[in-house]
């Protein structure tokens, strides 16, 4: 068997509708394959797992009539009634005919837990994954697996899995939904359970083979069990597939909280702009989980507690912060990381200043932050009344307060921070100091919807400047249908000139009639043969001016020493000429040569990168950045998949961390940042409609004017026509 015998399966560009999954997410029965009273086998484990169950699990077991004392029935098909869904516990040559069995009955999904299949790359094994899919699929029948440890939903009680798996307990109104690529991962997750972490689901995918974490998603999206979800994502073939399903979680405000693992870039390395080596396919990740207003943290262990705080948190009634703690240190580190991540700490208003200064000893501070001592900790009455101040305050959207230790005495105060949180409609973040991580607090805090807790006062308080930004994101004017920037016609007056060259690199002035056509502002030039013909050039252009070698095979001219700037004259211009005719016969391999290329030397100004890659999974990635060699250095880059609106553009610029001189720093002019926006848009405009053809872009730089926009250097790089 190869893999060439195995079924030829048609890609999905699109999650599963929810309909599709309630069997096998939230089934009404189930049935275990290979149940056994064998002690630590996978049916015997499954069996454990589903007591708490709220509907019948039927046993199946074609060795055994009973099994635990139950009826044991030799196959699906003879159950007698159709489950709902099937966890397949049996050896992976079994697994086959099992499939078969559950598909002839009817079975709504099942559930594979064997390995040895298409991970193992042998392609007889592939070849049968492909097999028992296609009879999955044409049953209409939804498959999890193979090699998956399983799925946990404990809005219902079905722990379809053989792993170890917290004890149900009664869902609170703000459980997370878990979704994870990798099995093991994801169990770990849900062991926040133990800490009071409610916990409504963990949907595991093993090979994704069929459903994988983007139908995951898209149904927890409209679960009212799951109010925010964690996601263990490493990638996939068909990313639009999880761009679909994020944007449905986005549509019906449900957080989205992801850690992207794989996050290496081999893609971009082979890149030939500058550019491209700047983006590959996890920067594009990033673009698209920006774009459906996903919270992407970089560390696993930040998942569950920003998760938390998600799944509780009302939307904030402003920006404001309020800081209270009994210790001068804690206030000073939530000052510090407040600042760190932008989050503003007003002071208060007057009737909450009048109110703190009554009850804050004068050995503490009455002002935000609020350092109260720990004498006004063992007075409940007026931290209640501090508290209630503060969260009064119209300033403050949310409270920080510091746990200094694990003991019941701490424990206790906790809920007058949860009732001035519940009565204001704000949340309080409760940030561990303690060493005893699970120490009492812990899931006191946990299990009220109004607390919020954090291990380190870093993570809060970038929690909540995400917390702050997804709501501008909301509160954003949608972007309208854009209507192209570039002219009609741009797009055939390109590829002719692309189809006019065989070569891998358009040369620099092939590269700039191909962006004017779209409205792209470049440089006058010429393109000359001999050092005389660049002094009647420059004559024309006027002075200074730029020559450089025009090569099909130099793609950067500068790093080769063919380029010369500034010339103020004829005889300068005459002697450039002849020096970098020699310089570029020096170069080994000797390159072609098809002249000078003869430019004005513009004033200065700003300079900007617009770029272009073509990733495999996501296609053309625009880029803009600060340009010249300072985008590789500082990588200060804004990156979004292609075509980008004029709004959205402009949103990459401002957004960049270097934005302060676009718009004008230490005197110097700003530049038209709406004319740069609308380049950035035709620049993906061009990129998009010749996707097939180009594989990199660089317009680099772009010097920019208060009054002008002009690209004076460009690079694009064609794909390779296999």
């Amino acid at each position: 068997m190869t893999i060439a015998d195995a079924p030829i399966l048609a890609p999905r560009l699109t999650p599963y509708a929810r309909d599709d999954l309630r069997r096998l997410i939230a089934p009404r029965s189930v049935a275990i394959v290979g149940a056994s009273d064998r002690k630590g086998s996978f049916g015997n484990r499954a069996m454990e797992n589903l007591q708490s169950f709220d509907g019948p699990v039927h046993l199946v077991n074609a060795r055994a009539t009973s099994v635990a004392g139950r009826p044991c029935f030799p196959s699906v098909q003879a159950i007698g009634e159709v489950p709902d869904c099937v966890f397949v516990a049996v050896p992976r040559e079994m697994v086959e005919s099992v499939v078969q069995d559950c598909a002839s009955a009817g079975v709504g999904g099942v559930v594979i837990v064997a390995s040895g299949l298409a991970e193992t790359a042998k392609p007889d094994r592939v070849a049968e994954q492909s097999r028992i899919v296609a009879l999955a699929r044409g049953a209409n029948m939804r498959l999890v697996g193979p090699n998956t440890i399983g799925l946990l939903n404990y809005d219902i009680g079905a722990g379809l899995t053989f792993s170890a798996m917290p004890a149900r307990r009664p869902l609170l109104p703000h459980a997370i939904g878990i979704v994870s690529q990798s099995g093991s991962l994801g169990f770990s997750l849900a062991q926040a359970a133990e800490l009071g972490v409610p916990v409504s689901h963990v949907l595991t995918a093993g090979n994704s083979a069929d459903v994988d974490v983007a139908d995951y998603v898209a149904y927890l999206a409209k679960d009212p069990a799951c109010k925010a979800i964690v996601c263990v994502f490493e990638g996939m073939t068909h990313p639009q597939r999880m761009d679909h399903a994020l944007r449905l979680a986005w549509s019906v405000n449900k957080p989205v909280i992801m850690y992207k693992m794989a996050t290496g870039n081999e893609g971009a390395r082979a890149a030939m702009s500058h550019t491209g080596s700047l983006a590959g396919s996890n920067e594009a990740y990033a673009a698209m989980f920006a774009r459906a207003g996903v919270i992407q943290v970089d560390r696993l262990e930040y998942l569950i507690e920003t998760a938390a705080f998600f799944a509780k948190a009302p939307p904030p009634k402003a920006d404001g912060v309020a800081v209270i703690a009994t210790s001068g240190g804690a206030t000073i580190m939530a000052a510090d990381k407040a600042e760190l991540h932008g989050i503003p700490l007003p002071q208060p208003a007057a009737h909450a200043r009048e109110l703190l200064a009554t009850h804050v000893p004068d050995f503490g501070s009455p002002r935000n932050p609020c350092d109260v001592t720990a004498q006004l900790m063992n007075d409940m009455a007026a931290l209640d009344t501090c508290v209630d101040a503060l969260m009064a305050d119209g300033q403050f959207g949310a409270m920080v307060t510091s746990h200094a230790y694990a003991y019941e005495s701490a424990t206790s105060r906790l809920p007058v921070f949860g009732r001035a949180a519940a009565k204001h409609g704000k949340i309080v973040c409760n940030v561990w100091a303690p060493a005893w991580l699970g120490g009492p607090g812990t899931i006191e805090t946990h299990r009220d919807s109004h607390l919020a807790l954090f291990i380190g006062m870093d993570r809060c308080f970038a929690t909540l400047a995400a917390w702050q930004q997804r709501e501008r994101l909301r509160h954003m004017v949608p972007d309208k249908p854009a209507a192209r920037c570039s002219p009609p016609e741009a797009a055939g007056r390109a590829a002719e000139i692309l189809n006019a060259t065989a070569e891998a690199a358009l040369t620099e002035s092939q590269s700039k009639r191909v962006a004017a056509t779209y409205g792209i502002p470049v440089v006058e030039e010429a393109v000359v043969a001999t050092a005389d013909d660049a002094v009647v050039a420059a004559d024309r252009l006027g002075y200074p001016v730029v020559l450089k070698i025009e090569s099909p095979d130099i793609m950067h001219k500068t790093e080769a020493g063919v380029v010369s700037l500034s010339l103020q004259n004829a005889q300068d211009v005459r002697d450039a000429g002849r020096l970098l005719f020699e310089r570029a016969r020096a170069i080994v391999p000797t390159p072609r040569i098809n002249g000078l290329l003869v430019q004005p030397m513009i004033p200065k100004g700003v300079e900007v990168m617009v770029g272009v890659r073509n990733d495999p999974l996501f296609g053309p990635l625009v880029m803009v950045g600060l340009g010249g060699i300072l985008v590789e250095l500082l990588k200060d880059v804004a990156i979004a998949i292609a075509p980008v609106s004029v709004a959205e553009a402009r949103r990459m610029v401002i957004g960049l961390k270097g934005a302060t001189l676009l718009t004008g720093f230490r005197g110097s002019a700003a530049i038209d940042i709406d004319a740069l926006s609308e380049i950035v848009a035709r620049v993906s405009e061009l990129a998009d409609d010749h996707r097939v053809t180009i594989a990199e872009m660089d317009f680099n730089p772009l010097i920019c004017g208060a009054n002008r926009i002009t690209t004076v250097d460009a690079l694009i790089v064609k794909r390779p026509t296999e």
